[in-house]
């Protein structure tokens, strides 16, 4: 099974303070060994430098540039990345008619273009409240998700 990874479980996986830093390193990490594929799109690499190299003072994670590289190429090496295609673009339009999305669902609604493109049927998301309108995606959240310790 494909699931695309939320970039908050991206960012939660790399801030080790963070409350929900557990439940995303579990998650991925028991998922990854039961065969699944944990797949990224360009979006998420996006949207994880913004935050990433933000300054902690406004809700960011302060990463320096170079941490911040670092990291990016951590996240390409662990989960398959998947290219923006001009299929999107057509997929999100009629995703934001279909569910008359406005502001910033904007972005999710992207997101669930880009899987639909390439067939990914779970997000592994804290938000899955976000999602819940779709009926071509399955919201999972990674506290559900049992752990891969014994």
């Amino acid at each position: 099974m494909k699931y695309l990874v939320d970039t908050n479980i991206l960012l939660r996986s790399v801030e080790e303070s963070h409350p929900m830093n557990h439940a995303a390193v579990n998650a991925v990490h028991s998922l990854l060994a039961q065969g699944q594929e944990l797949c990224i799109i360009p979006q998420n690499l996006i949207e994880f430098w913004v935050v990433a190299t933000r300054p902690a003072s406004v809700n960011g994670l302060g990463l320096s540039f170079a941490v911040a590289i670092a990291q990016l190429t951590e996240l390409k090496d662990i989960f398959t990345l998947h290219p923006d295609t001009p299929a999107i673009f057509s997929e999100w339009e009629k995703l934001v008619v279909k569910y008359q999305v406005m502001g910033k669902q904007a972005h999710d609604t992207r997101l669930v273009a880009a899987m639909t493109v390439h067939q990914i049927a779970h997000l592994l998301t804290f938000n899955t409240d976000d999602f819940q309108r779709f009926s071509e995606i399955t919201p999972i959240d990674p506290r559900s998700i049992a752990s891969a310790e014994p």
